[in-house]
């Protein structure tokens, strides 16, 4: 089936500008830039009058919580939301019940998502203190790389042996994308806190608890082992303006020895003063920082220092989200919402649509070595979010679609909606409508590229 999508404003690489995309099956066949429809048969029309034409976004940081936490989330689910929100392929992590450590559990990870996403899918693979022997067994065009939980972490994969670390930096033979914290430090700081306020600080201490200086430890550690060991390092969830100093801007951020870092959708929209208003809603690990941190994460966006832009999207059911430090649960909800949160910074002027692209599809694209992906480009599969401009609307629970049921942008009015998403070419989502029907493909790497 040939499908014409016209009349909108395409951004890819760099560039905007007015043109047409024709689709054949599940590829792009053709990009004509300017009015002039091109000339081939099509089956179908898309009219994208007023929509800006985007590559589907790549989330490089999910937690589904399928199989063993499914009480909170599910492929099913969540990748409806991921659709609803214009992304097209996303990584998930390794925490689940069993935890993705063993080629078995990995396996079975692959066999659920290929009939229940609904949307393109990978997943890491998570070291341990003791499994890096099955590295080497590992298919590298299966999967992004390597987690590993270098601090106190949800799951009890924290891995704190130094000859352990040591091991996996010098044999991942891939991105290693890690969780910085450091958990002596951390653990000082409940200790402290608790002494302070009570047995359950309440929220608003959390990024004292989880603090600069245990995420600056942790990440200028894996730093100087990725340097030592010439690894492909890429920082998950960088959380304040210091760890910021560690980093530069990286253009050969594919090639070995290259350290880069993800900033999360939360990290760059909220800080501390929300959470009098969210409370433990937007308590995640490592915390919601200062706004002087979020002022430095959104300029990083634009310097280079920052390369790619996830969500570390985790659901938790509202009544585990009760308390204060020590009892409500760390992680929110954002998958549904990051496009559009992240177009209203470009309203705000913090990036340009063309950066958001870059950081949003291109970036994780071509870090992760993803084939045939993140870009809008003859050959390439169809994968194409449609966005509008202009449009108000409000978050309600009706329209969440998460598992969980909730979202720390209930009440939010945007004025940007996601109008269609299209998967490998077929339109999975359109106008509040996820089609169900359509399963996602598996994506395929080239960590050698």
């Amino acid at each position: 089936m040939r499908l014409l999508i016209e009349g909108g404003t395409i951004v890819n690489e760099g560039r905007t500008f007015d043109g047409s995309i024709v689709v054949d099956g599940s590829n792009i066949l053709t990009i004509t830039e300017g009015n002039t429809r091109p000339e081939v048969s099509v089956d179908e029309t898309i009219d994208a009058s007023g929509c800006f034409i985007l590559p589907g976004i790549i989330d490089d940081h999910v937690h589904f919580r399928e199989p063993g936490l499914t009480d909170k989330a599910d492929i099913d689910t969540e990748s409806q939301a991921a659709a609803a929100g214009g992304i097209t392929s996303y990584f998930d992590m390794p925490n689940t019940v069993p935890q993705t450590t063993t080629l078995e559990a990995l396996d079975e990870k692959f066999r659920l998502a290929a009939t229940k996403s609904h949307v393109n899918y990978s997943f890491f693979f998570g070291a341990t203190n003791d499994n890096s022997t099955l590295f080497p067994l590992l298919d590298r065009s299966r999967i992004p790389g390597i987690k590993l939980f270098m601090g106190s972490s949800t799951g009890n994969m924290l891995v704190d042996r130094q000859e352990a670390l040591d091991r996996i930096f010098a044999t991942a033979g891939m991105p290693i994308m890690a969780h910085c914290e450091d958990t002596a430090i951390i653990n000082r700081n409940m200790a402290l806190a608790k002494e302070r306020y009570g047995d359950d600080p309440g929220v608003r201490h959390h990024p004292e608890i989880r603090s600069t200086e245990a995420c600056y430890a942790s990440t200028r550690l894996a730093v100087s082992l990725a340097r030592k060991h010439h690894a492909r390092l890429h920082v998950a969830h960088i959380s304040t303006a210091k760890e910021l100093e560690l980093f530069q801007d990286d253009t050969q951020h594919s090639t070995p020895g290259s350290i880069t870092a993800e900033a999360t959708v939360s990290h760059l929209y909220f800080c501390d003063r929300d959470y009098a208003q969210l409370g433990t809603r937007i308590k995640c690990n490592p915390a919601i920082k200062t706004e002087a941190d979020r002022e430095a994460l959104q300029q990083a966006l634009t310097d280079g220092r920052i390369t790619v832009v996830g969500t570390d999207h985790a659901p938790h059911l509202l009544s585990q989200k009760e308390g204060g430090c020590a009892r409500a649960v760390s992680g929110m909800p954002m998958l549904q919402f990051s496009l559009v949160t992240m177009l209203e910074l470009v309203d705000h002027g913090v990036l340009t649509l063309t950066q958001l692209v870059n950081l949003m599809c291109h970036n994780p694209a071509r870090l992760f070595g993803i084939c045939q992906r993140g870009f809008l480009r003859p050959g390439y599969r169809a994968d194409i979010v449609l966005v509008r401009p202009g449009h108000a609307w409000t978050v309600t629970r009706d329209c969440i679609l998460s598992k969980c049921g909730w979202s720390p942008m209930e009440g939010h009015t945007y004025l940007w909606r996601v109008e269609r998403t299209l998967c490998n070419g077929y339109t999975v989502y359109q106008k509040g409508y996820v089609d169900t029907s359509y399963v996602g493909e598996p994506l395929c790497f080239n960590h050698d590229a």
